[in-house]
């Protein structure tokens, strides 16, 4: 029944989107041959019923995934894009309004008012209307297309005051929100992989969502994230998505079926899932102290994680590095209770997956709901790194935050 009224809405506004601008482009065309307006006509609501069409089928039965793709793909992006229309439109309906006041309430030329019903739209503003429409869907489509798998690699340097010589200059790896069940292109997400073990990282943190909801959707990238390996191991942890909350299961049992299958599958990758626990790496008789923790985020996300039993026995390290999915975490209790960590490690926010990153502008929406979304932030002697991460969810495209490989260099200082 919920998945009837989710479909329903969609489609009706869809629909009223396009009755509002369909009613505009013909008001401004009102001398087009009728042959010409039934071309229009069967084109435009063609499109859009066949994009419903796909929608219902997507999210009703178990289709192909890039044909499922290219269907939700087709509707985020046309709708996205009329609603910018819409908004235009919306602008020509206020001025339209306000010249009907004026000859209604304050003209009193009855010449005048005699046409008040037949106030024409702007052909200017329908048409600028659809030139800004075009930028979102120019921006989106480009986002699916050159986006989604143009993974970067971006380098940082870390400095520890106390971090053991044996440990100067060694390289981490990190990825970050793999969320395999949106992958379309095999090729392409072995590709980064590769670009990754290009690097030579001397070990790899990854930190959350490896999975949409379900571990089956590792079943054919597990091979691809195998290939993941370094001299002092992979390190991971689970985010609020590798839970199965966000799926419908017949009972409990079959979601915690499914939580142990992810977690399994971090083990036949050889990674070496931390669940509020630690360990240690050593290089020549030096060790430093790597610490995972369960989800933990703020707000309704699930906070699963236990600092307290991840930090058991780890006094002796001079360097702490944690593992935590959600950065929220960092300024709700790592700052505050956990001031022996030096450096946490997060992804989640995806960088919004939209934005502006250059050398000198950093936004994304995603800022005005977290603090620290994307990059290197320090706070004392604490520092927290957020990676955008590797894939992508719901939208399947990015658009100037690209996906993310860093490669961190450790050093004294």
């Amino acid at each position: 029944m919920g998945k009837i009224i989710g479909l329903s809405f969609v489609a009706l506004l869809l629909i009223a989107f396009d009755l509002y601008i369909y009613k505009a482009i013909l008001n401004i065309y009102p001398n087009r041959s009728s042959s010409k307006k039934q071309n229009f006509k069967v084109l435009w609501w063609g499109y859009t019923l066949i994009v419903l069409l796909g929608v219902f089928v997507s999210l009703s039965f178990n289709i192909w995934l890039s044909l499922k793709t290219i269907f939700l793909v087709a509707y985020f992006i046309t709708f996205v894009t009329k609603l910018v229309w819409s908004i235009i439109l919306f602008v020509d309906d206020i001025r339209r309004g306000a010249v009907f006041v004026k000859r209604k309430v304050i003209t009193e030329n009855d010449s005048v008012t005699a046409n008040e019903n037949t106030i024409p739209r702007s052909e200017f503003l329908v048409k600028a209307g659809m030139a800004v429409a075009a930028v979102p869907f120019a921006s989106l489509s480009w986002g699916v297309i050159s986006g989604a798998y143009d993974y970067r690699v971006r380098k940082q340097a870390l400095y520890f005051a106390n971090l053991p010589k044996e440990f100067d200059g060694i390289k981490l790896a990190q990825i970050s929100d793999v969320h395999s069940g949106s992958f379309y292109n095999k090729k392409a997400v072995l590709g980064g992989v590769e670009m990754l073990m290009n690097q030579k990282p001397d070990f790899v943190f990854f930190t959350g969502d490896l999975v949409n909801g379900k571990a089956s959707e590792m079943r054919d990238y597990q091979d691809v994230f195998s290939k993941i390996k370094a001299p002092l191991g992979v390190y991971s942890v689970l985010g609020n998505h590798d839970y199965g909350m966000y799926e419908k299961w017949k009972n409990a049992a079959a979601q915690n079926k499914n939580l142990e299958d992810v977690k399994k599958t971090h083990q036949l990758m050889g990674w070496d899932l931390l669940m509020n626990e630690n360990r240690s790496l050593k290089v020549d008789g030096a060790e430093i102290g790597v610490l995972g923790i369960e989800n933990w985020g703020g707000g309704r996300f699930p906070k699963f994680g236990k600092m307290e039993e991840a930090i058991k026995n780890t006094d002796d390290f001079p360097v702490k590095l944690l593992l935590s999915h959600d950065p929220s975490h960092w300024r709700a209790e790592v700052l505050e209770k956990y001031p022996q960590i030096d450096a946490s490690f997060a992804g989640h926010t995806h960088g919004a997956q939209f934005g502006i990153e250059t050398e000198y502008v950093k936004w994304s929406p995603v800022q005005y709901v977290y603090d620290e979304w994307d990059g290197l932030y320090k706070e004392g002697n604490q520092q927290l790194y957020v990676n955008v991460g590797y894939g992508f969810l719901g939208y399947p495209g990015r658009v100037g935050i690209l996906p993310e490989i860093t490669i961190f260099e450790l050093k004294r200082g």
